[in-house]
């Protein structure tokens, strides 16, 4: 005989095969000078990750130094205009930032950047006098901010907001998800991870921090719920002339890329735009410097910190959760 099965049960049968933590959308493309991965898991995936994607956009046209387009592209050259309040929260972080770290994140170095030719590729050497120059034009310091309406007070400021423009996108999508009913998804924006929630089965997201000194391998993976995981190094963008290595993190008291004995940093917090501010500062700022900023900071974030001689440091708020095959000493707070 036949067994017929009730309908209602039929249905009940579908609706566990089809849960919305089983939909999942994953898309990949090119922007902000890097390729850049968005997973989204819920009913309406596909339709998170594409309006996420339509705003990495928008903000890559508002924000870019290098489009003639955008609003900080037009800041630079005109001197002075009204900003979007995007392109204004970007520009008052990096200002803010600016402070908190002592000023080894400073907004205003694109002349100086430009002149070693890491926007364009066409890179080389400055003279000392070159950078003398520029470094007296990077200055946040004589940007006024008055409503939306910013004026430099020195003729000759470059604002570039690449330091956090990635970090404050993340930050962005991760808003999206949620207004779209996404409780789990990762943001992937070329070495700026974000996680909302745990993965669809409960678990940790796991995010592998690359080793610098070997192509493909890591230094360690970190297991996260809800932060944001931002990773800075020289090895990232660099060139070779006359037998040295130029990376393009810059230090702001001389122009020249930062010799801190660090090889690679990385940040660890809620907040995606703070994640990338600090993971640059801190790498400028060296292994010392930053340890004394994570214990006396008032800002809630962790840390991972590989030197130039091979010694690995992490933070003790994401030790339990950092697995290695390299011994690694525990920063405590205290």
């Amino acid at each position: 005989m036949k067994k017929v099965i009730p309908s209602f049960i039929l249905l009940i049968l579908i609706l566990c095969a089809c849960s919305p933590s089983s939909y999942s959308y994953s898309d990949d493309f090119f922007a902000m000078d890097t390729y850049m991965t968005l997973t989204a898991n819920g009913v309406d995936a596909e339709i998170a990750v594409k309006k996420a994607e339509k705003e990495v956009q928008r903000l890559e046209g508002l924000l870019s130094a290098h489009d003639k387009k955008s609003e900080v592209y037009k800041l630079n050259k005109k001197g002075s205009g009204k900003l979007s309040d995007d392109t204004l929260a970007v520009l008052k972080k990096a200002i803010e930032y600016n402070k908190l770290t002592n000023g080894t994140l400073n907004p205003t170095m694109l002349q100086i950047t430009e002149l070693w030719g890491f926007p364009s590729g066409n890179y080389r050497v400055p003279e000392k006098s070159e950078i003398s120059d520029a470094l007296n034009l990077a200055r946040p310091d004589k940007i006024s901010i008055k409503n939306n309406e910013v004026e430099f007070k020195t003729d000759g400021i470059k604002v570039d907001l690449g330091a956090i423009a990635k970090g404050y996108t993340s930050s962005k999508i991760v808003e999206i998800f949620k207004k779209n009913g996404i409780e789990s998804g990762i943001i992937n924006l070329g070495g700026n991870v974000q996680t909302l929630g745990t993965k669809p089965d409960g678990s940790l997201w796991t995010v592998a921090i690359e080793n610098p000194d070997e192509g493909g391998d890591y230094l360690g993976a970190l297991k996260v719920k809800d932060k944001a995981v931002v990773t800075s190094g020289g090895y990232e963008r660099n060139f070779t002339k006359g037998g040295k290595t130029y990376h393009h993190i810059l230090n702001p008291e001389n122009g020249y890329p930062a010799e801190s004995g660090l090889s690679s940093v990385t940040v660890v917090c809620d907040d995606g735009t703070l994640s990338d501010a600090l993971s640059t500062s801190l790498f400028v700022m060296g292994k010392n410097k930053a340890v004394k900023f994570y214990k006396e900071s008032d800002k809630d974030f962790d840390i991972i910190l590989y030197t130039n001689d091979g010694k690995l440091y992490v933070s003790q708020g994401i030790a339990d959760n950092f697995n290695s095959q390299l011994n690694f000493e525990i920063i405590k707070k205290d």
